[in-house]
């Protein structure tokens, strides 16, 4: 059995620029900033990309639960962790890679347990332009140009438990996680050494604390750029959480455009919990906060009702009730 945490969130962006592309070389001055976006078909998708999304998630897993990050090294024209997943959480977590000397170890790696997707549009749209102008000094006012968008972006994530706080010392892509010097202190750390498969566990305790900070953070997520103008709250504001037997992402396309407004598909979700319920570990925790999209309660609210696999509250409630659940998981 193979036990991971799948993820659906919507995150209300009424007038932001989270993410920015810099300026296009086509752009007929040099000081217009524009904001990430893809194309599909003619329409236009702002977006945040996954490394941004996960810059965020680490920096509030640093500031709210005090982790200990990883220091940045850098050597020349590369930068690299410590990996060293047993003192620094975010190496657990959000994994590495290393090249190291052959005498040390050589090349490590570590597919990284928690997986995001970009943030991305739910409706398509043309980014609006604004203008700006330096003016508060002498001479001619110096005139800017950046964009900003007013959507809804929608994000995906899963976090596979058996992976997090467990590291291999196989020399296969992604699964040498370990050299010689970590192994040395995995021993002095008291982490169990699973001969027979190569592999090194953490306490029960650690890796269920990561475990839960991760999920935990979702409510006080932070991050962005152009805050100082388009100040926005990140946090989701809509949110979905499981765990299932497997790695399929059940909830990727629940939300969906309609008349040009973000929605969530109650027939596809419950679609997806009928269809997988054999292979859900829990039930399904749901989340909204009120003021956001408020014409979702009382159709989830009946589909709660209707079926008891699903629990229906607000953020921080869904977030705390899931976060229980993750111990009996991780001790399985």
């Amino acid at each position: 059995m193979s036990k991971t945490v799948v993820g659906f969130m919507l995150v209300d962006a009424p007038h932001s620029a989270l993410n920015n592309a810099g300026a296009d070389a086509g752009d007929r001055t040099d000081n217009i900033v524009r904001v990430k976006s893809i194309r599909r078909g003619r329409k236009v998708y702002p977006y945040v990309s996954g490394q941004a999304l996960r810059y965020w998630w680490r920096d509030t897993l640093e500031q709210k639960y005090d982790w200990n990050v990883s220091p940045i090294e850098r050597q020349k024209k590369i930068a690299f962790t410590s990996a060293n997943p047993i003192e620094y959480d975010d190496d657990d977590v959000f994994g590495y890679m290393r090249a190291l000397k052959a005498k040390e170890g050589g090349t490590v790696t570590r597919i990284s347990p928690l997986k995001t997707s970009p943030l991305i549009s739910v409706i398509g749209q043309i980014p609006t332009q604004d203008f700006g102008v330096m003016a508060r000094h002498e001479g001619d006012p110096v005139p800017y140009e950046h964009e900003f968008y007013s959507t809804v972006l929608k994000g995906i994530f899963s976090l596979n438990l058996d992976s997090l706080g467990v590291f291999y010392a196989d020399e296969k892509t992604g699964y040498k996680n370990m050299y010689p010097k970590l192994e040395e202190k995995a021993e002095e750390k008291g982490l169990v050494k699973d001969e027979k498969n190569g592999k090194w566990i953490m306490p029960e305790d650690i890796r269920i604390k990561r475990a839960q900070e991760v999920i935990k953070a979702l409510p006080y997520l932070q991050g962005g750029a152009k805050l100082t103008s388009h100040l926005t709250d990140v946090s989701p504001k809509f949110l979905v959480l499981a765990v299932i037997d497997g790695g399929n992402h059940i909830f990727m396309n629940i939300a969906k455009e309609e008349n040009g407004e973000p929605e969530i598909n109650i027939e596809a979700l419950e679609e997806v919990i009928n269809e997988y319920s054999d292979s859900l570990l829990t039930n399904i925790y749901v989340g909204s906060r009120k003021g956001f999209m408020d014409k979702l309660d009382d159709p989830i609210t009946k589909l709660a009702e209707e079926n008891e696999k699903i629990q229906f509250g607000t953020i921080k409630e869904t977030v705390d009730q899931f976060a229980e659940k993750i111990p009996e998981l991780i001790k399985q």
